[in-house]
């Protein structure tokens, strides 16, 4: 898609949400299911069911997908998407190109073996390797805009509220 098809395609959805932004907010859902003779959560994706379970770090079988690497490539899925996004609206084209994500962790703190450790990523590394001939200040620019406009990057940068709740059968 060029970036005229891309503005052309989002100039109705820009305008409603102008005039109307009670429409642009949308609220995504997720659902899983506990397993009732493994340690796992099977997650609906819409495309496949997803099966999660321990990192073999913690005792896993490593069969199962890891909650921490389905984070990162929520990251590099969101991060591509939006790169492409963006290079198509400001016409800085790219001929392929990769995505990598890399994540620190330190499984002390969620098998509670430090107490002081905390739990989740110490860091996230973001990488592109793009080919590309575009100019240095049109990439800068293009990764300025990325990082801007990704929603996983912006919500691990700036975490929002969260909350837990149970709720019991019977």
């Amino acid at each position: 898609m060029d970036a005229a098809a891309l503005r052309a395609l989002q100039a109705p959805i820009k305008a409603r949400y102008k005039d109307d932004p009670k429409a642009a907010v949308i609220t995504l859902k997720a659902k899983g299911t506990l397993d009732d003779a493994h340690i796992v959560c099977k997650v609906e994706t819409g495309r496949a069911l997803a099966v999660a379970g321990l990192h073999p770090a913690t005792g896993g079988s490593g069969l199962e997908l890891c909650s921490g690497d389905m984070l990162l490539e929520a990251l590099v899925a969101c991060a591509g998407v939006t790169l492409k996004a963006v290079s198509t609206a400001i016409d800085c084209p790219i001929r392929s190109g990769t995505v990598t994500a890399e994540g620190d962790l330190d499984f002390r703190g969620t098998l509670g073996v430090a107490k002081d450790t905390p739990v989740g990523f110490a860091d996230i590394r973001l990488r592109f390797h793009l080919e590309t001939d575009a100019a240095q200040d049109r990439i800068d620019q293009l990764l300025k805009l990325t990082e801007r406009y990704c929603v996983v990057f912006q919500t691990l940068a700036r975490p929002p509220s969260l909350s837990l709740t149970v709720g019991a059968n019977g």
